[in-house]
C-alpha cells in the first residue's frame, strides 16, 4: 500500500483553508496551523459582513501585480462556477448583486466560514490554531517547522497561505513573507492596497464624516492613473470611500515611485462645465440676498461649502450672492469639477483590505503553485504578487490560489 502523502498548511485564512479541503479531498493527512486563537477571521469582515465571495465577471484588468497570463492560468483551474459549485455542495446558496457580486443569500460571512469549518472537520484535517511558526528549515526533500513558542514539527509538503501584511489585526503581519524570503523566494516589496488615503489639506478635520457623490481620478502630472465613481467619504486625515479604495493602489504605487499624485473630484460629473456655471449664475441670482454660503444650501453639503470656497480662492463671508463677479463663479464652477487635493500617503496596515506585492510570480510555477527553487513548496492567496480591486475578485483569487496549490501539493 502507498503511504499516505503529507500536507501542512500555514495560514488559516481563505487560501489556506480551501487548500487544506483539496488536499485532504485528494487523499493527503493535513495539518492546518493558524498564529491566531481562531481560523477565518478576515473572511467574516469581507463585504462588510456578507462575504462578498467572488465575481460574474472575473476580467483581468481587475486583477493586479505579476503576470496576468499567471492570473489566468490559475482562475482557469477554479473559476467563479466553480466556487459557487462548491459553496452550493457545502450548503451556502448564492446570490447575484450589483456589479455582479456574489454573495452568500444568507448575507453571513460567518455562515461561509461554518461550512468551511464543518468541511475541515469531515475531512479530519487536524487544525491548530495559537501555532506560530518563526522559521522553516530543510531537511533532506521536507521541511522542519519551529514554534515561535518552542519546539519543532515535520513537513514532507508545505503550503504558504499567511496572506500578506494587510490586516495584521487578522492574522497577515508579513511573517509569511519574511520565510519565503528565508527560503530563497524574491518579493515584490508590499505595498498597501484597497485602503483610505492620506491627504495633504489643513480642513480635513472640519470635514470628517461628510460624504458626497463624485468621480476621482488619481493623477501624476498630466497623467490619468484611474478613475472611479462614486460616494466618497472625508476622514480626519483623509478620504475614504469604495472609489478610493479601487483608486488607493494606484496612489500606493506612485507615492514609492517618488512621484506626487493627487486626487482630482468632479463633484458634478454628470454636468457640464458650461452648464455648471449657467446653473451657478441662475442661483445666485434667485438666492441674490443671501450670503454666498447660504446661497449654496441644497446644492452642497452645508459643512463643505465653506471649504469650497476658500479653495475657489472667494471671500464668501463678506460677498453676498448678488455681488459675485462672473469671474469668482466661475472659478468655483472650475474648482467644483476639478478639485485636486494632494495625497500624502495611505493609511496604515490595519485599514488595508489587500497587500499589494509579495511573493514573485516568476518564482512559480502556474501549472502547480510549487515554488521554482524549493521543491515541495507551495503558495496561495494573498501571499503571492497578485491582488485584485473591490468586488469579490481578491476572494475567488484565494479560493482559485488554494484549490490548485492543495491539489499540487496532494500529487493531484
Amino acid at each position: 500500500m502507498a503511504e499516505m502523502k503529507t500536507v501542512t498548511v500555514l495560514g488559516g485564512g481563505c487560501s489556506g483553508m480551501i487548500a487544506a479541503i483539496r488536499a485532504a479531498r485528494g487523499g493527503a493527512r493535513v495539518m492546518l496551523l493558524e498564529r491566531k486563537d481562531r481560523i477565518g477571521r478576515k473572511l467574516l469582515a469581507t463585504g462588510n459582513g456578507r462575504c462578498n465571495l467572488s465575481n460574474t465577471d472575473l476580467a483581468l484588468s481587475r486583477f493586479h501585480g505579476g503576470d496576468r497570463a499567471f492570473v489566468a492560468a490559475i482562475l482557469s483551474v477554479f473559476p467563479a462556477a466553480s466556487a459557487i459549485d462548491f459553496f452550493e455542495e457545502l450548503g451556502i446558496s448564492c446570490q447575484v448583486g450589483e456589479g455582479g457580486r456574489i454573495y452568500p443569500r444568507s448575507g453571513q460571512a460567518s455562515a461561509v466560514l461554518d461550512v468551511l469549518r464543518w468541511e475541515l472537520e469531515r475531512l479530519q484535517v487536524d487544525v491548530r490554531t495559537g501555532y506560530e511558526v518563526s522559521e522553516v528549515a530543510r531537511r533532506g526533500p521536507a521541511f522542519v517547522l519551529a514554534l515561535a513558542a518552542g519546539g519543532q514539527l515535520p513537513a514532507a509538503r508545505l503550503v504558504l497561505a499567511c496572506g500578506g501584511m494587510a490586516g495584521p489585526q487578522f492574522g497577515s503581519d508579513g511573517s509569511g513573507l519574511r520565510l519565503a524570503a528565508a527560503m530563497g523566494q524574491r518579493i515584490v516589496e508590499p505595498l498597501a492596497a484597497l485602503v483610505p488615503l492620506r491627504l495633504r489639506a489643513d480642513f480635513l478635520r472640519r470635514l470628517k464624516g461628510v460624504s458626497f457623490e463624485a468621480r476621482g481620478e488619481v493623477r501624476c502630472g498630466g497623467e490619468v492613473l484611474r478613475s472611479e465613481e462614486g460616494e466618497f467619504l472625508f476622514t480626519d486625515s483623509g478620504i475614504s470611500g469604495p472609489p478610493i479604495l479601487q483608486l488607493s493602489r494606484c496612489a500606493s504605487v506612485a507615492l514609492k515611485q517618488g512621484r506626487e499624485p493627487r486626487i482630482v473630484l468632479d463633484l458634478f460629473p454628470a454636468t457640464m462645465l458650461e452648464e455648471l456655471d449657467s446653473a451657478l449664475e441662475i442661483r445666485f441670482r434667485r438666492q441674490g440676498g443671501k450670503t454666498l454660503s447660504d446661497g449654496l444650501v441644497g446644492l452642497l453639503n452645508k459643512r463643505l461649502i465653506p471649504v469650497v470656497l476658500t479653495a475657489a480662492g472667494i471671500d464668501y463671508q463678506a460677498i453676498p450672492c448678488a455681488e459675485l463677479t462672473g469671474a469668482a463663479r466661475n472659478a468655483l464652477a472650475r474648482l467644483l469639477k476639478c478639485w485636486a487635493l494632494e495625497i500624502s500617503g495611505t493609511m496604515p496596515w490595519p485599514e488595508a483590505q489587500v497587500t499589494a506585492g509579495g511573493v514573485d510570480l516568476r518564482d512559480v510555477n502556474p501549472e502547480t503553485l510549487e515554488s521554482r527553487l524549493v521543491p515541495g513548496l507551495f503558495f496561495c492567496g494573498e501571499i503571492l504578487d497578485v491582488d485584485g480591486d473591490c468586488g469579490g475578485f481578491n476572494l475567488q483569487w484565494a479560493w482559485s490560489s488554494g484549490w490548485l496549490a492543495g491539489l499540487s501539493a496532494a500529487g493531484g
